[in-house]
């Protein structure tokens, strides 16, 4: 551990959140994981859970029964504060993070402490950036959002994809997310909540382009909508996918110059057959039209529980494919990346290795409100293969 920080933090990694069914699993697979020797503690408002979640991780290791447990509020900024004082990495999976999340990305910002979280909400994401990055900046924290399905597969599989193509042409990308699994409770909510605050969505992304500008030289990254259409190369019927995900891999495509002077990316739901395609569109507008009325919105965000998941056997049949399509100077190179339950089983695990990375590799020099590919890159790449998720070129 090279990090100076190291001398003068007591922690190496806080989980926020560990009361949770996702933080659960995500305090499961560090116990199961982290190195020896690892300083982390368990944090959340519930003292009385987080002793549950302690004993329950005893029975996996009883070196776990040592643990620290950290009673603190999402929403305290003294509280937060202390545990930012006393970390180098503080995780969080405490949700809808619009809602939640922003106290602690300033304690962490201010103190100088990374921060990992696995929202998929761009409208936090852009607010936050236009709060506290320069704050993390003149502390060197870096503030690194969307460490789970949102959207360590796109960022890091665009990564792997445009390194194989010449990095002196433009380049033109396309994601492909294919899902077998169940949404968690907390994405729903946040998806909920996002759709409707589509304005003010759109003013915070509008402030953000204006803040941060153009690449310093002269690049360019965009993130572009695509239209449905059937995808020859991957005998699929696609819809664009607005989630947080493109914007996510034409940041990193601004960062850094492997992607070329002009970077192009598209992102998109697949199916196989146009019947499935046009059943998803009429869903999925239908959940957009009535997140814009407040009693639809507030009916359906009660029917779907928060903190709950399905059991093994469901997550353990569930999967994920990413195909990326990438053309740059004549040449067209196509990958995968693949991996189990992305809702929860694989989010846990991208959120722990991040942290992991994060408090103990050798990574890129960054500050501020940095991308997984731009703060970690290949550390991160090797990290989650190891833990199972897979990089192929076909």
């Amino acid at each position: 551990m090279t990090d100076p920080r190291a001398l003068d933090r007591d922690l190496d990694i806080v989980l926020l959140g560990a009361t949770g069914f996702t933080g659960g699993l995500t305090a499961e697979y560090l116990v199961r994981h982290a190195p020896a020797g690892l300083r982390w503690a368990l944090a959340g408002r519930n003292l009385d859970k987080l002793e549950q979640v302690r004993a329950r991780l005893a029975t996996i290791d009883p070196a776990a029964a040592g643990l620290e447990l950290l009673q603190v509020d999402a929403t305290d900024p003294v509280g937060l504060a202390e545990v930012a004082g006393r970390a180098r990495v503080v995780a969080t999976t405490v949700g809808p993070f619009l809602s939640y999340g922003e106290p602690l990305v300033a304690a962490c910002a201010d103190a100088g402490t990374d921060y990992v979280d696995i929202t998929g909400e761009p409208e936090f994401v852009d607010r936050m950036y236009l709060r506290h990055h320069q704050a993390a900046v003149r502390t060197g924290a870096r503030l690194v959002h969307a460490c789970g399905f949102d959207s360590v597969p796109h960022d890091l599989g665009a990564l792997y994809t445009v390194r194989q193509l010449p990095a002196d042409v433009p380049i033109t990308l396309r994601g492909v997310v294919r899902t077998g699994g169940t949404p968690s409770g907390g994405t729903i909510h946040s998806a909920l909540e996002q759709f409707g605050r589509a304005r003010r969505m759109k003013e915070a992304h509008s402030a953000r382009r204006r803040a941060e500008g153009r690449p310093a030289d002269g690049r360019r990254s965009r993130a572009v909508a695509g239209r449905p259409h059937r995808d020859s190369t991957l005998g699929y019927w696609l819809l664009p996918l607005p989630t947080i995900d493109p914007v996510v891999v034409a940041r990193s495509g601004a960062a850094l110059p492997a992607y070329g002077p002009d970077f192009r990316y598209s992102h998109y739901a697949g199916t196989k057959t146009l019947r499935y395609a046009a059943g998803g569109a009429l869903g999925a507008g239908a959940l957009v039209a009535a997140a814009q009325v407040g009693p639809v919105r507030d009916f359906l965000l009660g029917r779907v529980a928060q903190g709950e998941g399905p059991d093994q056997a469901r997550r353990d049949r569930a999967w994920f494919t990413v195909d990326l399509v990438g053309e740059g100077g004549g040449r067209t190179v196509r990958t995968r990346v693949s991996g189990g339950d992305p809702g929860y089983t694989e989010t846990a695990m991208m959120l722990a290795e991040s942290a992991l990375c994060l408090a103990l590799d050798d990574n890129p020099p960054t500050a501020g409100q940095v991308t997984t590919a731009q703060a970690m890159g290949d550390n991160l790449l090797e990290r989650v293969q190891a833990a199972g998720m897979r990089f192929e070129t076909l």
